[in-house]
């Protein structure tokens, strides 16, 4: 009997109306829902229009033989139990059908309870077959699923990392009046000029980010050298400058942040080689520490310092066209230019609105 309480529907696919009808008759009796098909096209036709178990079918038919049926056929319905019929010289006919993906070949004259017990095996393989396949397909929704909340996961804690990094530039810069605030303003300048530079979303917001944490290794350097409010000594002045060092050091876990460390390491590289602290020069420097170290020196001129008065930014501006060709890119001071003229023109805007 059938294996489950609705009838199973097999269809029974043979040239010869004789054999078709005796094996209907058969599987009725047996509980199953059969259908008949003297032919390859009608056996296609009957499976486009409705679900079928299993499919009985025979070897040699006139125009689709059972070995050119069985692909179409589990094209159309994957899932399907496919039986060959055949005659006992076409038993290595039969055997390529199998290769081809039927499950079972019986030979002419078909002995009935063989048939019924290799149709319950052909149902028991075939359930088989779909439970496997429901299995994989939730494994993968599942890993899909997993993998999504383990990256959101992920997202959230390098998320976390870099805010508690900003949080202690912050912390370090609060301490002195004269530079509060200046990683974020260098961000926001040198996110400025990169766009300026035609640099895309992502490299912009790299230098963002790289710019609030350009300064993070001054944690490492002695807080009496930092706030001296003199000129550093020799020996002092190379302390402070192994804070870019300090800082990709502690960034360098940080894998998600890519570039972002090497624009750490060289946003005081200079255009003529003399910077620190690989002495790179020219394009050596990657452009992302090219435009920090412009933001960070025209930052240093437009903000009171205890040695300098600060400048107003068309002054800084003007003062920094110095330094194109020796300490900055004259591309980047191009573009550190363009973006402090387009900020003060959205200023003036401002003000004339108010």
């Amino acid at each position: 009997m059938p294996l489950a309480d609705a009838p199973i529907s097999v269809l029974v696919v043979d040239d010869e109306e004789p054999i078709r009808n005796a094996l209907k008759k058969f599987l009725n009796q047996q509980g199953y829902d059969v259908l008949t098909a003297p032919s390859g096209d009608e056996a296609l036709r009957i499976l486009q229009r409705q679900k079928i178990s299993v499919v009985l079918l025979d070897v040699r038919m006139p125009g689709k033989s059972g070995i050119d049926l069985v692909p179409l056929l589990l094209e159309l319905e994957p899932s399907v139990a496919i039986l060959m019929l055949t005659a006992v010289n076409d038993a290595t006919t039969a055997a390529l059908c199998m290769q081809r993906g039927a499950m079972d070949y019986l030979t002419k004259p078909i002995d009935l309870s063989d048939l019924a017990r290799a149709i319950l095996r052909a149902i028991r393989r075939r359930d088989s077959q779909i439970e496997q396949a429901n299995l994989n397909q939730w494994l993968k929704e599942e890993v899909a699923v997993r993998t999504a909340e383990l990256r959101r996961e992920r997202a959230k804690l390098e998320r976390l990392s870099v805010a508690t990094l900003e949080a202690l530039v912050n912390a370090l810069e609060a301490k002195d009046p004269f530079i509060r605030g200046h990683s974020a303003r260098v961000a926001d300048l040198g996110a400025m000029i990169a766009a300026e530079l035609g640099m895309n979303d992502e490299q912009v917001e790299q230098v963002r980010m790289a710019g609030r944490l350009h300064d993070i290794g001054k944690i490492g350097i002695r807080e009496d050298i930092l706030t001296k409010q003199g000129p550093l000594t020799a020996d002092e002045y190379e302390l402070v400058k192994q804070h870019v060092v300090i800082g990709s050091q502690i960034l360098a876990p940080l894998a998600h942040l890519g570039d972002v460390i090497a624009f750490v390491r060289s946003h005081h590289e200079r255009w003529d080689g003399q910077g620190y602290p690989d002495r790179l020069r020219g394009e050596e420097i990657t452009l992302g520490a090219r435009v920090l170290g412009a933001a960070e020196i025209f930052d240093a001129l437009t903000t009171a310092r205890p040695y300098q008065e600060k400048m107003p930014p068309d002054v800084a501006v003007e003062r920094m066209r110095d330094l194109a060709g020796s300490v900055l890119d004259p591309g980047v001071y191009q573009a550190l230019e363009a973006a402090v003229r387009r900020r003060q023109a959205l200023v003036f805007l401002d003000d004339a609105r108010t």
